[in-house]
């Protein structure tokens, strides 16, 4: 019987949304001995009739506890958090005060805090992470949000100069991988001063409905929250929201405080928004637009490679016919060169990879990245090579400024 995660009712009978061939993990990228084993799955989207969230059935991947970011050595990323770090620390006067990130990964955004004045920490649950951040220099021990009642930072590996309550929690695009948030939620509370504080992000499920962006759905995603969601998710598990806003397009920011133990929270059904049917329209523009796209590339005997290893990437490539006519697909990220395509099996490779294999066209699918990128094509492949992007459901083409 499927159940919601936040909530625990009943999901409905009938899903919003069916998802066919769908990369079964945007994480586990096949080597070229996996290939024959790799699949797709189809995933089936709901959306809980009481609380209102939307959410797959499925089990969540392997690795949800695990914080994986290729995104973080972007420039666009970094800018982001060095202003939303300064903002939170100026306006609720946090000078000083001891930063905890739930889930840090590598230590990427954790590191940045090094250039404001607090006190940084952080846990992670993958253990080469923490061993990377720790080679960083940063305060990071294996941990993970798991249990309501449990104590941060009291396991065999901690660092010696760690100990809780913690004055402000992080939580970057995590939230939305976990089957139970609700159980992180109270873990990170109960760590944390009275009056304590968090900054947390999500991705925005307003964004996809509104471009009707079916590509941004993946299994590794299992929960997709809209301001409206989150918010009621957070004030039921004891938190105040202060401030919200969408951030980079496509990203739900909130800082929150704790609340007062005692203060009534708000209860009771909620009824949900009127889940919109854009992601079937969004599917069926996008299928067009790349069956058109091909037919020319065909007619005019040109040819297209993909820029962005991403969970858009590979979702576009399985579910489209975009893997059957790029040539290969291209990621900055080391740990995904060399590797395929989950379910569409597109060689991923190198920037660098263009010059020994040019193509007339490079088709960008990196959200929130696509103008860093376009530049970066112009400036080291020339500008002969036609930029294509999708920042909807339909294609455009970049031109330079």
């Amino acid at each position: 019987m499927r159940h919601c995660i936040a909530c625990r009712r009943q999901l409905p009978a009938k899903p919003v949304f069916l998802l066919r061939n769908a990369p079964a993990s945007a994480q586990n990228i096949p080597h070229e001995s996996e290939v024959l084993k790799d699949r797709g799955m189809d995933l089936k989207l709901y959306q809980c009739s009481h609380c209102g969230l939307v959410q797959f059935d499925c089990e969540p991947v392997s690795y949800y506890r695990d914080v994986i970011r290729a995104g973080g050595f972007t420039t666009t990323m970094k800018e982001l958090r060095r202003r939303q770090y300064s903002h939170l620390i100026e306006t609720y006067h946090l000078e000083g005060k001891r930063f905890l990130e739930v889930g840090c990964g590598q230590g990427e955004f954790l590191s940045m805090l090094g250039e404001f004045p607090v006190k940084a920490y952080g846990m992670e649950h993958r253990t080469e992470l923490v061993s990377k951040a720790r080679k960083a220099g940063l305060t990071v021990w294996q941990e993970f949000a798991g249990e309501p009642d449990q104590v941060f930072g009291k396991g065999e590996d901690v660092p010696p100069d760690v100990s809780g309550p913690f004055d402000v929690f992080l939580s970057f695009n995590f939230l939305e991988h976990q089957p139970e948030p609700d159980t992180m939620l109270k873990a990170i509370r109960n760590n944390l001063t009275e009056g304590g504080m968090g900054l947390i992000t999500v991705p925005a499920l307003e964004y996809i409905l509104e471009q009707g962006s079916y590509y941004e759905l993946l299994r590794d995603h299992i929960a997709y929250y809209s301001f409206r969601t989150l918010r009621r998710l957070l004030e039921r598990n004891g938190f105040l929201v202060l401030e919200e806003e969408m951030v980079n397009r496509d990203t739900i920011s909130m800082i929150v405080k704790k609340a007062p133990e005692g203060e009534k929270m708000p209860e009771g059904e909620m009824a949900p928004a009127a889940f919109s049917d854009s992601l079937l329209r969004g599917y069926e523009i996008t299928l067009g637009e790349l069956e058109e796209l091909a037919g020319r590339l065909l007619r005019e005997g040109r040819t297209l490679a993909v820029w962005g290893a991403s969970h858009q990437g590979f979702t576009l490539a399985s579910t489209t016919c975009l893997g059957r006519t790029a040539r290969y697909m291209i990621d900055s990220a080391p740990f995904k060169q060399g590797r395929f395509a989950p379910a569409s099996h597109l060689p991923i490779v190198e920037p660098d990879h263009f010059f020994a294999e040019p193509v007339d066209e490079i088709l960008i699918v990196a959200p929130g990245y696509t103008d860093e990128i376009a530049g970066i094509i112009r400036q080291r492949f020339g500008q002969e090579v036609k930029i294509l992007a999708f920042r909807t459901s339909r294609l455009e083409v970049m031109t330079a400024e």
